[in-house]
């Protein structure tokens, strides 16, 4: 079995595959820091709980925007599945092309994705958005080329800082909202996060289809941890919340091939 870690700045999502099936997932809130003993045993821990053999475990693929917590992460592998992590980063095999400037500095999290969707939709333009601490968009040629991506505040940040920065704004449920307009301050916040984030992705997408796929309609895919809320709105071809796992099952097995 192969376990996959996506490790964001406030939150660790992982999942088990065997073979090609994603057998287990889960989400763990981490702070700024956490000991290799800590994330080894936790690992372990909810792998026993969900009726899984931590022994069963051949290989660990990771992905991180996070580098204060790598190296506790790479430690807690090797003590506790005595196993040294692949982790996806620049020089590794990935299949694309990456136009940034400076490919390097694209966060691990969007390649896994952009791979992943590469190996769904075969020889189509796309448009990949996550959804989580930020919501990024990343732009995919048929090539298979990563030609770059927009990085913006996400749901959860937006609705921090309005209660950070205002006296009288609390904080709220984070909740899909039809209405055009809320009648309380909470529903309000609530429309503003919801419909914003939804009107921006409509836009942001419609742009790039204009001006960079030259109107030929992309795949447009939602993922991340509140993607799911915007399932029926039909701003999405796809919603695959897993996809960034299924990117670094995929990359491990580029590179496994390739060692």
């Amino acid at each position: 079995m192969i376990l996959c870690i996506d490790v964001g700045n406030s939150q660790i999502y992982g999942g088990l595959f065997e073979e090609n099936e994603l057998k287990l997932q889960f989400r763990k809130n981490v702070g700024v820091s956490f000991s290799s003993d800590e994330i080894g045993i936790f690992l372990k821990s909810v792998i026993k709980e969900n009726e899984f053999n931590p022994k069963d475990v051949t290989a660990i693929s990771i992905c991180s925007v996070a580098p204060d917590k790598d190296h506790s992460l790479k430690s807690g592998c090797q003590k506790y599945f005595n196993i040294s992590p692949f982790f996806l980063e620049p020089g590794v095999k990935t299949g694309l092309k990456i136009r940034y400037k400076n490919p390097s500095e694209v966060g691990a999290d969007r390649i896994s994705n952009a791979i992943a969707a590469t190996e769904l939709f075969p020889q189509r333009n796309l448009i990949v958005v996550d959804f989580g601490t930020a919501t990024t968009f990343c732009v995919i040629s048929k090539e298979k080329e990563y030609l770059g991506g927009i990085i913006m505040p996400g749901i959860r940040i937006s609705m921090e800082a309005l209660e950070e920065r205002t006296a009288k704004l609390p904080r709220v449920r984070i909740i899909k909202i039809d209405k055009p307009y809320g009648q309380t301050t909470a529903e309000s916040i609530q429309v503003g996060l919801f419909q914003g984030q939804k009107a921006i992705v409509k836009e942001v997408t419609k742009n790039i289809t204009i001006n960079v796929f030259q109107g030929e309609k992309p795949i447009i895919i939602g993922t991340g941890g509140f993607s799911s809320l915007f399932e029926g709105e039909n701003i999405f071809d796809e919603i695959i919340p897993t996809l960034v796992l299924h990117g670094l099952l995929k990359a491990y097995k580029l590179n496994e091939e390739k060692g």
